[in-house]
């Protein structure tokens, strides 16, 4: 039987896709890259925002007609399988297996069975279950926790993965050993509250660290990069940012989301900070990593949400001086408070103002980028990009990067990159020889290839 997971969503579903094509391998499937060359196709679903979900419905729409043609097994996994909507999904376009997030390692008895497998409990084996190391990649993803104290009145992810659970230290460690040894230059710590690690509840777990100290011991693993997302400003410390400071290994890039830049907002969004807290991290940042880059997220039209509020986003976004952001447009999700109890505004205000965010996010990842120009940037090249004869990557501080390939620089790795051009969501340079001077390069890139060459804008 041949099996392929098609994935939707954040870096935690990633984490869980190969999580369960792993367990998919070890029942004896082999893993194919298109629907067309597989019998068993589980898409794993994000139930976060809208579009996403209109996504999924979709795909199911094309899998059940194939389904009928060709006998094909459909499953259902993600956050998306756990809320009513999603069974209510998978009822219509007659899916055979269907896994919540806390049911993954169940995907055997689901398929055994070959009918619907409403496996939707979480079970604790799951928190401290090992994937085997990715193979042939230098970046790799680490689970450290899985769930949500937090109760955001836009979020369905407390409803959908259940209460915050931390892994054990000696657990996150043995598969970072595995990582090292299968050859990961750099890994990214996951969990939707990275800085309330050890914290379950709001309870400090007995014999596990705090988030900071968690940095010290990766750092101390002989790991060459260290990343995590995502943090939330209510449990963020100023032990965080100097942990960093003090952990070679962990790159100069917080992602810190604000959600919004005003307090009444951030009141009805149940974010239980202000924007004044958040300042102050973002102060506590910048004295203890100077010239970090930082990343936020953004809702933009959050019911309620006036014109003077979201000029307090703006005022914030130039007060705090981002260089790149995840926007969106607020999107009212089914079992959440806010889509119970507030009016969602028009979705042409909500547009209008996106749009002058986006020009706002432009303008500062244009300056920001452009300071990297003649700068020497540490830069993980993953292989090859779009355009023939260069490869992609990304700086310790996430930048996106495009190099050509030259000699010494043909293949993934970890280089030293001098920085000769820069747009708003991309970096370009070319890899430096031993004496320190660019190696020989093909010709730039042109702004038509460019313009396909950068799967990780932020906009």
């Amino acid at each position: 039987m041949k099996a392929t997971v098609i994935t939707y969503g954040c870096q935690m579903n990633e984490y869980d896709t190969h999580l369960v094509e792993s367990q998919l391998v070890s029942l004896g499937l082999d893993l194919v890259d298109t629907i067309d060359a597989a019998d068993f196709v589980l898409v794993n679903t994000c139930a976060v925002r809208g579009k996403p979900v209109d996504k999924v419905r979709s795909l199911l729409g094309d899998l059940r007609r194939q389904k009928h043609e060709r006998g094909l097994v459909v499953g259902m996994m993600g956050c998306l399988a756990q809320l009513e909507e999603g069974q209510q999904i998978a009822r219509k376009f007659e899916v055979d297996v269907l896994l919540g997030p806390g049911s993954l390692l169940d995907i055997g008895a689901a398929l055994e069975s070959n009918q619907r497998f409403w496996g939707l409990q979480f079970k604790d084996e799951l928190h401290e279950h090992i994937p085997p190391a990715p193979q042939g990649k230098l970046q790799a993803h680490l689970t450290i926790m899985r769930g949500c104290d937090h109760h955001c009145t836009y979020c369905i992810v407390p409803t959908t993965r259940g209460p915050q659970v931390s892994r054990t230290p000696a657990s996150i460690l043995k598969e970072l050993d595995g990582l090292l040894a299968a050859g990961v230059q750099e890994v990214t710590l996951l969990g939707q509250n990275v800085n309330a690690y050890g914290f379950d509840q709001g309870a400090k777990i007995a014999g596990i660290p705090s988030f900071a100290d968690l940095l010290r011991g990766v750092g101390r693993s002989g790991i060459r990069r260290i990343k995590f997302t995502t943090s939330h400003p209510m449990n963020f410390t100023e032990d965080v940012a100097i942990a960093m400071s003090e952990t070679p290994a962990v790159c100069e890039f917080v992602h810190l989301p604000v959600q919004s830049g005003s307090n009444r907002v951030l009141r009805r969004m149940a974010r239980e900070y202000t924007r004044e807290k958040y300042l102050s991290h973002i102060a506590d940042i910048k004295k203890h990593l100077p010239g970090v880059v930082l990343a936020t997220d953004i809702i933009v039209g959050f019911p309620g949400e006036t014109e003077e509020d979201f000029q307090h986003t703006l005022d914030l976004y130039d007060e705090v001086g981002y260089d790149s952001a995840y926007m969106f447009i607020y999107s009212a999700r089914p079992g959440t408070p806010s889509y119970q109890h507030f009016t969602d505004l028009p979705r042409e205000i909500k547009t209008e103002r996106l749009q002058r965010l986006i020009v706002k996010q432009k303008e500062w990842s244009q300056k920001k980028n452009a300071s990297k120009v003649g700068s020497i940037q540490e830069v993980l090249l993953r292989g090859n990009a779009h355009a023939e004869g260069f490869l992609e990557g990304h700086s310790r501080g996430n930048h996106p990067v495009v190099v050509p390939k030259a000699l010494g620089a043909d293949t993934a790795g970890v280089y030293p990159v001098r920085i000769g051009h820069a747009t708003p969501h991309m970096l370009y340079g070319a890899v430096l020889g031993s004496n320190g001077e660019a190696l020989p390069e093909l010709p730039r890139l042109t702004p038509e290839a460019a313009a396909v060459s950068s799967p990780l804008s932020m906009v």
